[in-house]
């Protein structure tokens, strides 16, 4: 297949050849596109901080981190009777190991022509969750629950991590932890990304990695670019205990709610890397954020072999 010979192609050069690229009909250049896409998916950065990355270079270009906006992006609290998020969410699910890496993205996207968050357009979150876990981040304290997030923010036109350590009570850890109701929480460095408008929403993919002691690392591509920026794994010590990853498109933050026009589509995928190629569980009240958008979840289908995944639609 052309997609795979254009992978393979982009995992073994620096730059798309340009006059390849120019000749190209648009469907082809789209197939390149999405090829390059997920080379720089799975294309670490040569060291720790934030970089960004043009079409056809799949080459890392260092550039200045900025400070994660202080913005909560909530855990699910009270269910309550809603559309997708608040808990009411799909999450790829292992029943033994850990993941490594996952990879969110919207393969479909129909009737989509306008988005708001309480009346602010284009404002929404991309939101690649973990579970919530024990781990050795929550020192001990009884009833503690550690949780990652990997945040693309269109509000706030930055990507990072953000950390929580959920009823560790009022009294946190020192190294930049804040307090809130009862939980703590931090952000990683903030990668800066361009506010993209939802009309470009099948573009875009949204990408967690962990490897313990070492760094956490998210990547956000948009059509022809991409942006990456990392943080200590210690943090919450994610790849201990990584078992299930939610992600979807939803509010931005506070557990605002992403609101779609009617007769909107979205298919969502789910890919893992957990070291085997068994599909993963389509686990159902699984969403682990407190946002939500107004779509409607529909049904949910596995697939394992080298790329483990789930892929559900929500529709309104």
């Amino acid at each position: 297949m052309v997609y795979v010979a254009v992978t393979s192609m982009l995992a073994g050069a620096a730059t798309l050849p340009s006059a390849f690229a120019a000749s190209s009909s648009p469907d082809l250049e789209a197939q390149f596109h999405a090829a390059w896409r997920q080379t720089m998916q799975h294309t670490s950065a040569p060291a720790k901080g934030c970089y960004h990355a043009s079409y056809p270079s799949t080459v890392w270009a260092k550039v200045d981190c900025v400070k994660a906006p202080n913005r909560l992006y909530l855990p699910r609290h009270k269910p309550e009777a809603q559309t997708v998020g608040n808990g009411n969410d799909y999450a790829a699910e292992i029943s033994s190991g850990v993941i490594s890496q996952t990879v969110g993205s919207f393969p479909s996207v129909s009737g989509v022509t306008s988005e708001s968050d309480d009346g602010e357009s284009n404002d929404y979150s991309l939101q690649l969750n973990s579970n919530f876990m024990s781990t050795d981040a929550c020192n001990g304290v009884s009833g503690c629950q550690a949780w990652e997030q990997f945040v693309y923010a269109s509000g706030e036109g930055e990507a990072f991590m953000q950390y929580w350590l959920i009823n560790y009570g009022d009294t946190c850890p020192s190294g930049g932890w804040m307090s809130y109701q009862g939980s703590c929480y931090m952000n990683s460095a903030a990668v800066s990304v361009p506010d993209d408008d939802i009309s470009d929403l099948g573009n875009m993919t949204l990408t967690g990695t962990a490897v313990a002691g070492g760094s956490d690392t998210l990547t956000f591509t948009d059509g022809t670019e991409a942006y990456t920026t990392s943080g200590d794994d210690s943090v919450v010590d994610l790849a201990t205990a990584w078992q299930a990853s939610e992600f979807n498109i939803i509010g931005d933050g506070g557990g605002s709610e992403a609101d779609f026009n009617s007769g909107s589509s979205v298919t969502v995928n789910v890919s893992l890397t957990d070291g085997s190629s068994d599909a993963p569980t389509c686990a159902s009240n699984a969403g682990t954020t407190g946002e939500t958008n107004n779509l409607n979840l529909g049904s949910c289908s596995t697939s394992g072999g080298s790329t483990p995944s789930i892929q559900f639609t929500e529709s309104n």
